[in-house]
Formats: C-alpha cells, sequence, structure tokens
C-alpha cells in the first residue's frame, strides 16, 4: 500500500516533492511489492471547469491527482498516462481535439523523465521503458486504451504486483482500463477520489462493476492518509478559486 504520515502537508514545486510544514518529507511508496500508477486521461477538456467536457466533481479530484502524482513522483514509482486525441472532423466527440488547449495534460501530471507515443496502428515498443522513464504517456484514439495497438501491448505485458488508477471517466477510460486489465488478469486498485465523472449514477454503477470483477475500490484518503493539501488552481472557475481543505 501507498501511505502518508497524517501530518500537514504543502507543495513544494520547485522541489517536485511533498513535505510537512517543518520541510521534512512525509510521504512514501513502500519499493517492494512494485506498484505502477495508472494516470488515465488527466487532460484540461475533461479536467478544469471551463473544459469541454468537464467532470462535474473537477475541484476535488484536481486536488486529489496533484497529491497522488506528486507522492508518485517522489518515491520513484513509474507512472504509465494516457491522453485522448481526436482529429477534428465528424467523427470527433469534440473534445480533447488535437492541437488544441484542452488536449493537454494538466502540467503537474507530467514528470521530467518523460517519453510520449502518438497514436500509431504499431506495436513497437523497446524493452525496460519504465526502467528508463519515470513516465511513459501514450495518445489514444478512443476511450478504451485496449484498443490502441501500442498501449494495449504495454499494459497487458506489464508486470506489477498492483497497478493504481486515477483519472477520468469513471464510466469510460477508468472502467475501460480497469476492465482490461483484470481481464488480463492484474491485479486493480481503483482510488475512486482521485477518479472524476460526469454522471455520479453512472460512476457508481461503474465501480460495482469493476469491484464485480476483481478490483479493489479505495481513496487516496485511505492510502495516503488525511490531507490539508489545499485546491489545486490549475482551474479559475469560481468553485476552483474558493479555498478549502481536502479531507
Amino acid at each position: 500500500m501507498l501511505s502518508q504520515s497524517i501530518l500537514p502537508a504543502v507543495l513544494d514545486q520547485k522541489a517536485g516533492v511533498i513535505m510537512d510544514e517543518w520541510g521534512s518529507i512525509m510521504i512514501t511508496f513502500r519499493h517492494k511489492p512494485r506498484q505502477i500508477l495508472i494516470d488515465i486521461d488527466t487532460q484540461l477538456d475533461l479536467l478544469v471547469g471551463n473544459g469541454a467536457a468537464s467532470v462535474y466533481n473537477h475541484r476535488r479530484i484536481l486536488a486529489n491527482i496533484h497529491r497522488v502524482m506528486a507522492a508518485a513522483r517522489h518515491n520513484h514509482v513509474p507512472t504509465i498516462s494516457t491522453a485522448q486525441v481526436y482529429n477534428r472532423d465528424y467523427h470527433s466527440p469534440g473534445y480533447c481535439l488535437a492541437g488544441t488547449n484542452g488536449f493537454k495534460k494538466l502540467k503537474y501530471t507530467v514528470r521530467g523523465n518523460c517519453l510520449c507515443y502518438s497514436t500509431s496502428d504499431s506495436t513497437d515498443l523497446p524493452p525496460d521503458l519504465l526502467r528508463r522513464y519515470d513516465q511513459v504517456v501514450f495518445c489514444k484514439r478512443c476511450e478504451d486504451p485496449f484498443e490502441e495497438p501500442r498501449l494495449e501491448r504495454m499494459l497487458t505485458e506489464l508486470k506489477a504486483d498492483v497497478l493504481f488508477l486515477i483519472g477520468a471517466t469513471a464510466e469510460g477510460s477508468v472502467k475501460a482500463t480497469a476492465m482490461g486489465l483484470l481481464a488480463r488478469g492484474k491485479r486493480v486498485t481503483v482510488l475512486t477520489d482521485v477518479v472524476g465523472t460526469r454522471d455520479k449514477a453512472e460512476a457508481c454503477r461503474a465501480f460495482r462493476e469493476m469491484a464485480a470483477k476483481g478490483a479493489i475500490l479505495s481513496k487516496a484518503t485511505e492510502v495516503l492518509g488525511s490531507s490539508i493539501l489545499k485546491v489545486v488552481h490549475a482551474c479559475s472557475c469560481k468553485r476552483c478559486r474558493a479555498v478549502s481543505s481536502i479531507n
């Protein structure tokens, strides 16, 4: 499991680590068993208030994503990220369009030593990607990552004791990712308070379906402990400008 002291926390953005108010490192990931963070579609169009397809619970989700990504960065937990991208045509859903600002990932979800793959029908992958890079980002042309050939190979061949899933949306990409991983015999933990949704009822149904297939449903507050990390101002909407604690 991930663990954290319950001391007050603030983010030292320059250092890229989480510290307590006295400057001591306080979040730790155990290095064994092997853990990998799966960061799903944490893009501006999906997670900020003025995004073209924003989740309804973006304020809390933004802060929790920031917290989990900072913990992974500090403790050298490898991260696999996905990003939806669509061309401007009649097949497009109208969000995450190539070349737009909304397609971009949240800044704090991108690590320094990062490799990004554009969409492709190729399955070629070099060996030991997650030993050479802290993060590998795969662009995809649909919600289901297993329909993107290179990404499907990466996830299928992935060797880890547990995979932590965060991102958007519960009823869309997160569910598709979890179900595909579970069908391939992977151990999946979904951090439900780090997952955005556009429909609360659909999200609850999706979480039940994931759990029925064997996923563990947990929360950042359970695996990292309580925090007074403030809302992250990646979004300029009124809700995000109002400072409040994440419990």
